[in-house]
């Protein structure tokens, strides 16, 4: 691992703007050199005003970091109103979204960056040595416990292994580092090189033919594969990558 490793933190956003002034806080609270961060941010699909509260911070957030940028887009995926963005019929077509928003960010933001942490905006607390505990660990893909209390269940339910049968809950306690066949996408550290080999957020079931996917799936009996950042998981098998997870270090998801 270099000595004094860059870091780009990668954010997408949508209708994000009652969480920014934590999120903000949060990457100001964070004791890795500003100087070795770069941040890039897609806002897209929102109906509120989350970009323009960006665009104003960005030449603050130039003088505390290496670099900040922000892209727009939209993917077509509004949430339809009134509808909890979990519920299980828009899951899919959710995610294929938020996948190609993962991309299309990737591919804008990364330049010559040594790690990317993708962090996302409601993620409201985490040690402030984060990134020195994530990388301290040197594996390629490794993904922190994400709860909404301290102490309390997984919040982040794609990072698991075993076909899903283990999560982060049932490996808490025991070692730090914990092999992981997917992850989740709320706090997650790549190699920014194994991005640059084409591992990637797929925006389709990815995976048919590796023995680690769900069978038969939770998003519905004609699903076959893994989607989005469970879907980089299984990828990353396929390039001869493991995904780790740490079970017993935590950050904080705001509650929906």
């Amino acid at each position: 691992m270099a000595a004094d490793p860059t870091v780009l933190i990668l954010t997408p956003m949508k209708d994000a703007g009652r969480y920014l002034d934590r999120y903000f806080a949060g990457l100001r609270r964070l004791a890795y050199p500003g100087h070795l961060i770069s941040l890039g941010f897609l806002e897209g699909d929102s109906v509120d005003d989350t970009a323009e509260q960006v665009e104003r911070r960005l030449s603050e957030l130039r003088d505390e970091f290496s670099d900040a940028a922000l892209w727009r887009k939209d993917f077509g995926w509004p949430t339809p109103p009134g509808a909890p963005r979990w519920e299980h019929a828009y899951q899919l077509p959710r995610r294929k979204a938020l996948a190609k928003a993962r991309n299309h960010l990737l591919f804008h933001a990364l330049q010559n960056q040594d790690w990317v942490l993708w962090l996302d905006v409601d993620v409201i607390d985490f040690p402030a040595d984060l990134i020195q505990r994530l990388l301290a660990v040197e594996r390629d893909i490794v993904h922190p416990h994400c709860v909404c209390d301290a102490g309390g269940g997984t919040y982040d339910r794609n990072a698991w292994r075993d076909h899903g049968a283990l999560g982060m809950d049932e490996l808490r306690g025991g070692a730090d580092l914990a092999r992981l066949d997917a992850v989740g996408g709320t706090a997650l550290l790549v190699r920014a090189d194994v991005h640059r080999d084409g591992l990637v957020f797929p925006p389709f079931p990815y995976g048919a033919g590796n023995p680690a996917i769900r069978s038969p799936h939770p998003l519905g009996p004609g699903v076959r594969g893994e989607i989005e950042t469970e879907g980089l998981g299984i990828m990353a098998i396929d390039m001869g990558y493991q995904c780790w997870g740490m079970p017993n270090l935590e950050v904080t998801h705001a509650a929906d």
